[in-house]
């Protein structure tokens, strides 16, 4: 219980620490992001891999209403309270070679998004998930507001329109459970038991699954993406990519699917084209991209496609995918937005046709960019691998056709990805590239620990899926024994 409140306050502790830690707010933020890792890793070792909810901590707030600060870690949110605290420190480090304005609050804001982000992969109540949805919003918004790029404030209010219009839907539909709950609480296990018919289920499926569907974002909700992605700061977009489109796939599988399972298989069909389409379409965008930066923010969307097909194949084998391949992801892409800041620090550009020939300048970031290229390629070995190996799996068992053109991903993802490698880091050098120093200092500690992720993952898998596999085992028994009583 105390470790799980230290875990869920530190950061938000920090964050106000932090703010008023002037030019040691750099320091002050690593070290408390540190320390949060730390915490996270001594509770993990801890864990006990089976279906039960540990480290629980279930205290009245809103007695009246029947809101509890009820928190507690599975094998399912054990995985991304692991990526969210090791992305934190990753991030901040990439960052030292920055000078942003009025840097104190610009860490601040990033370890009061780091608590959000724990509430919401921790929350047993819906009110409490809802706080936590809400808080991870603010902190990213100003990020992008007032450190990011040209044309930053139109983006990011398209960006928080999107966000909050999804948000409210999901908060009807949280009322509506709470209203047609007999315990007259919002404890995700009351909700669990909830009897509702098929026409119940299909609309609050909507209400649920349109909010996730932005955040993650699946096609068409995908359109506030590309643009917010390249206009904010790095570290927004590493925040953003890296672990905020985490809390819609973490929705789907932790409320969604036992809620309202047969709203989910009603509407898995549909949900599953609207993947496969976002896995063709952002893949055929990305060819086009010129920009290094939207090219990857495209592949991403198409990555989270394929994540989103494997859930809604409603089988363990996809569902182990998508848990694998959240963390993948999120190490993989911040590395490959840390290495195009790199890029864009030296030469102030990230247009591809405008680099060429880096690798000769710089051949330990070659390296490095080579070998998180390949981890987001899938290539066996690498961390890519196991989770796409899994989500394609899972597809299949759900239709032959539908694994057939989700797996295009890898043969469109290969492409564009080492095309634009080639273009950027070999070939000959030009007037911005042929003074391009070499990685040192942070940008290597950040590098060097994100590929020994990519490699380790890849090599040795078992410890990810020994952690998941109970959990998941159960919420799919979970979701197949309700749909037999709804039947």
């Amino acid at each position: 219980m105390e470790q799980l409140l230290l875990l869920i306050f530190l950061p938000l502790a920090g964050a106000i620490l932090t703010a008023f830690a002037g030019k040691s707010a750099k320091i002050v933020s690593t070290v408390i992001s540190v320390v949060s890792l730390g915490l996270a890793l001594f509770m993990a070792c801890n864990f006990i891999p089976n279906a039960s909810t540990q480290f629980e901590v279930n205290l009245p707030w809103i007695a009246d209403l029947g809101i509890h600060f009820h928190a507690g870690i599975d094998g399912i949110s054990m995985l991304v309270v692991l990526l969210t605290n090791l992305l934190i420190p990753i991030i901040i480090l990439s960052s030292y070679k920055n000078d942003y304005k009025n840097p104190s609050a610009f860490y601040a804001l990033i370890l009061f998004m780091q608590a959000g982000l724990l509430l919401v992969f921790t929350a047993m109540d819906a009110f409490l998930f809802y706080i936590g949805w809400e808080a991870a919003l603010i902190p990213i918004y100003f990020i992008c507001a007032f450190w990011g790029g040209k044309d930053r404030i139109r983006i990011n209010m398209k960006f928080f329109v999107y966000t909050i219009a999804g948000s409210l839907f999901m908060l009807v539909g949280i009322i509506y459970l709470y209203l047609q709950n007999p315990a007259h609480n919002f404890e995700i296990a009351e909700f669990y038991k909830l009897s509702l018919d098929s026409a119940q289920q299909g609309w609050i499926f909507w209400a649920f699954f349109i909010a996730f569907a932005i955040k993650m974002p699946i096609f068409p909700f995908h359109t506030w993406q590309p643009d917010t992605y390249t206009a904010a700061p790095t570290q927004g977009t590493m925040l953003l990519s890296g672990i905020m489109l985490k809390m819609g796939i973490y929705g789907v599988i932790r409320w969604l699917l036992p809620i309202v399972p047969a709203g989910v298989q009603d509407w898995s069909c549909l949900a599953m084209i609207l993947s496969i389409i976002g896995i063709v379409y952002a893949s055929l965008i990305a060819f086009t991209q010129k920009d290094a930066k939207r090219l990857v923010a495209y592949s991403s969307i198409a990555h989270v496609g394929l994540i989103s097909a494997g859930i809604f194949a409603l089988n363990q084998q996809g569902m182990q995918g998508a848990m694998v391949q959240m963390l993948s992801h999120g190490i993989n892409v911040v590395g490959l937005f840390f290495v195009l800041d790199i890029i864009f620090s030296r030469t102030k550009t990230n247009k591809i046709e405008e680099l060429g020939g880096i690798a000769k300048s710089a051949p330990q970031l070659a390296i490095v960019f080579l070998i998180i290229v390949l981890g987001t390629v899938a290539l066996p070995g690498t961390n890519g691998f196991i989770g796409e190996f899994l989500l394609l799996m899972g597809v299949y068992n759900y239709g032959i056709w539908a694994a057939a053109i989700a797996g295009l991903t890898i043969i469109f993802g290969a492409v564009y990805m080492l095309r634009m490698y080639q273009n950027v880091m070999l070939g000959k050098t030009n007037e911005l590239t042929i003074t391009f120093t070499d990685i040192q200092g942070t940008e290597k500690l950040v590098l060097y620990i994100i590929c020994a992720l990519i490699i380790i993952l890849g090599v040795y898998p078992k410890p990810l899926l020994h952690l998941t596999e109970a959990s998941v085992q159960h919420l799919l028994e979970q979701v197949n024994q309700k749909l037999t009583s709804v039947k």
